[in-house]
């Protein structure tokens, strides 16, 4: 299946949200409209990526705050560990 700009530049704009990049959604803001997308489409598109980073942060909240500092390995550094997963930290 392929998708039509229209289509793609939504996706595009509700990624950039997800990307907190601004330039980026002004840019396919812009390609939306012009591929056809209507403002209450790029809304709907820019609410989505709003829900989906906003989502992603609260589940990044509660996984750095069970992170704690584990003792430090001999060659330096703190090993870091979290829902499983074991890092050096800075």
């Amino acid at each position: 299946m392929e998708l039509n700009d229209r289509i793609r530049e939504l996706i595009a704009v509700g990624a950039s949200i997800t990307a907190n990049c601004q330039p980026c959604l002004q840019i396919h803001v812009e390609k939306a409209i012009k591929a056809g997308a209507d403002p209450q489409e790029v809304a709907v598109a820019i609410e989505i990526g709003n829900r989906v980073r906003k989502g992603a942060a609260a589940k990044m909240d509660v996984f750095s705050s069970n992170i704690h500092a584990a003792s430090a390995p001999a060659a330096g550094g703190a090993v870091m560990e979290g829902n499983g997963y074991q890092f050096l930290g800075p």
